[in-house]
């Protein structure tokens, strides 16, 4: 798993050709965006030292199992001096029985034993990365804009294979996204706070980087019922 340079900061990682996490450089050391499906630790760590630096923290853009699946498994290769961040309402749907309001949202929530040092809320702070709210492919959902340059770690608000398209609804050939999503009213409003930020380049969990991604961000939610 070799990382692949988006910006001078910022190395996307793939996995299985449809499933990304991404490292991001800050003063000492990695942000962990995300950790793929289970099975992804060592070749994470190996990537982020490929890169000559060693991974501080782990954010997580959301619950869903191809996001927290390896997250055990890097906690008990780097100790507990890594801290791990997760958006609050998520966190709370992994420790009450991966429910929420008495219902258990659609995706894969497995079953994980890390807790989070930190919960997140809007506008907290990840090192360079401001926290968004961006709720509706999960309850909890939150993207990440890089305060530096404006890029935005959008999770699965977006999907960009095929072309970049709003998670709320199917579109092919990754329809996987809009089969996980809770609320698809919710996901389309996330996508237009999103597009409402001005990025200049957008990342998503699935599909590679869309630079200059307004016009299609419009193209996007505009197919998406906006």
């Amino acid at each position: 798993m070799s990382p692949r340079p988006v910006t001078e900061r910022l190395f996307q990682l793939n996995r299985f050709r449809f499933v990304n996490c991404f490292l991001v450089r800050e003063d000492d050391g990695f942000t962990l965006v995300d950790t793929m499906l289970s099975g992804g630790a060592k070749a994470i760590v190996s990537a982020a030292r490929e890169l000559g630096g060693e991974i501080r923290r782990i954010a997580l853009t959301h619950g869903h199992g191809d996001h927290v699946g390896s997250l055990d498994a890097l906690r008990e290769t780097l100790g507990g001096s890594v801290e791990i961040l997760f958006p609050e309402i998520d966190a709370d749907i992994h420790a009450n029985d991966r429910t929420f309001e008495g219902k258990r949202p659609p995706g894969s929530w497995p079953k994980i034993q890390t807790t989070p040092d930190v919960r997140l809320t809007p506008g907290d702070r990840v090192g360079s990365l401001e926290v968004i709210p961006t709720p509706g492919h999960t309850p909890g959902h939150v993207s990440f804009l890089d305060t530096r340059d404006r890029t935005v770690i959008v999770g699965d608000v977006f999907t960009s294979m095929g072309g970049l398209a709003v998670s709320n609804h199917y579109s092919f050939p990754f329809p996987l996204a809009a089969v996980g999503t809770w609320d698809k009213a919710k996901d389309l409003e996330s996508a237009k706070a999103i597009r409402a930020l001005e990025p200049r380049l957008l990342v998503v969990g699935h599909g590679g980087p869309v630079h200059d991604p307004k016009p299609a961000m419009d193209k996007a939610i505009a197919a998406g019922g906006g």
